[in-house]
Parts: C-alpha cells; structure tokens; sequence
C-alpha cells in the first residue's frame, strides 16, 4: 500500500529551536494555512475552526502577552526565568497560528440537530484536531518546524481585546512556527499490543 501520507506523518514533530530563516513569503504561508483549514474535515461540514495568522510585531505582541500573563502564574523568579527563555523560543520563530472555535456555529447546530445536541462541542474539538495535525504537516512538508501550544484560557481576555477578535470565536491553541534551528529528538512509540486491536 502508498505510505506518502505516513512518511509526511513522521515529518511532523515538535519543533521547539525556531528561527525566521524561512524562504516562503508571508503570503505563501498564509495562504497554505487558508487552502489547509479550508479542507480539514469537520462534523455535518460545520466549518467550526477559525485562525489568525500572525506575522511581524503581531507575532510578536502576542508572544509579549503570553509572557507577561505567566508573571503572576510562576511560583519563582527562579521559575519565570525558565518561562521566560521558553516563551523567548516561541517568539524566535517566524509566525503563530491561533486556532479558535466559533461558538455560534457550535450552538446554531446543537439547535438545528438536537438528536446530536451533546456532541457538537466534542465534535468542534475534533475538528480542531484536524485542522491543527494537516496544518502542522503541511508546514512540516515545507520544511517549517512548529509546536503546539496551549495558553488558553489564561490569555483569552487579552488576546481578544489586543487583537479585536469576535467574542464567539473561543481560543483553543497557539502554534509557533519558523525555520528548523534544531531537529526534534528521538520520538518513543508505546507497544502495539498496549494500543490496537484487529479483530477479525
């Protein structure tokens, strides 16, 4: 059988050393990012997911946010200097995808389909998932490294005011992503017979 897409699979890691040594234009990367949440899959076609693509002083500012939120989280200065240099990673890199989920949409279908009301905000998660993993390995396929990250809630308030966003789209990842200064290390992978079953 084709194995293309699991050897584009094996090319997606976590990328945490990023710099801005990337050769795609700002232009290019947003509009793969466009053509990819646009064909990720979503439960009754709902089209939950949203994203802001972030370039520039805005990739910045966002990252300056994140930093300056986690102060008053970290139990030591010891400690926030740690944070610090870690959040300093993420700002290194070239962009950030912020991925939001669009309420309305979620509780306009719970309404509309009430035989599936429990599951369409279980579904949006899916959904996210998707757009977040074919996002991640189609820049990986382009030889840009990116993480996932997740300083939501503690950073909704001021990401919403510092960058207008709706009050209906609710943040759910962040992913910084830049030219590959480091590979990822060795990825370790649980026993098959902990993890699947063929039934026959």
């Amino acid at each position: 059988m084709k194995t293309t897409v699991v050897d584009l699979l094996k090319n997606r890691r976590s990328i945490y050393a990023l710099g801005k040594n990337v050769t795609a234009s700002q232009e290019e990367i947003a509009s793969l990012v466009k053509s990819v949440v646009r064909e990720a899959p979503t439960a009754f076609n709902g089209q939950t997911t949203r994203a802001i693509i972030l370039f520039g002083d805005k990739h910045d500012q966002l990252w300056d946010i994140v930093v300056k939120r986690l102060k008053s989280e970290v139990p030591t200065e010891a400690a926030y200097e740690s944070t610090k240099a870690k959040i300093a990673s993420f700002k290194a890199g070239f962009g950030t995808i912020m991925y939001f989920t669009d309420e309305d949409i979620v509780r306009n279908e719970e309404q509309q389909f009430e035989l599936y009301a429990d599951n369409f905000a279980d579904w949006a998660e899916q959904a996210q998932g998707n757009a977040q993993l074919a996002v991640w390995t189609a820049l990986a396929e382009n030889g840009i490294g990116a993480s996932l990250q997740h300083y939501n809630p503690i950073i909704d308030e001021l990401v919403h005011d510092a960058f207008d966003i709706p009050s209906n789209w609710r943040l759910r990842a962040q992913m910084p992503f830049g030219s590959i200064e480091a590979a990822a290390g060795e990825k370790e992978y649980m026993d098959d017979e902990s993890r699947f079953r063929v039934l026959k």
